[in-house]
């Protein structure tokens, strides 16, 4: 069964390790809007894969000297061209029209 990217199942403290950042950066990212991991029925925070994703790419970024700011603008921009691709892909598949490669 595959397994789904989106799905939270990492604790905070086991998302902070995988990406070598302290908890309460994850914290902050998330009060900023960076990110919005799963919550439990009690409240505890679930991390996915595609927020461990985002995580590494904030970190990358605030090491190229990005405030969260610009980060979050970075962020919004980069889905948006995603989804445009997507949208992209697939008015291309409905017309017959081969995709770029």
């Amino acid at each position: 069964m595959p397994e789904d990217h989106s799905r939270g199942v990492f604790a905070i403290s086991v998302a902070a390790e995988m990406v070598s950042m302290q908890v309460q950066n994850l914290r902050v990212y998330e009060r900023r809007g960076l990110l919005e991991p799963d919550r439990t029925t009690g409240g505890t925070r679930l991390y996915s894969r595609a927020d461990i994703e985002t995580l590494h790419r904030i970190r990358d970024l605030l090491a190229d000297g990005l405030n969260l700011a610009g980060i979050a603008r970075v962020l919004e921009l980069e889905a948006e061209v995603a989804r445009l691709r997507h949208q992209n892909a697939r008015l291309r598949a409905s017309a017959g029209m081969p995709g770029r490669g």
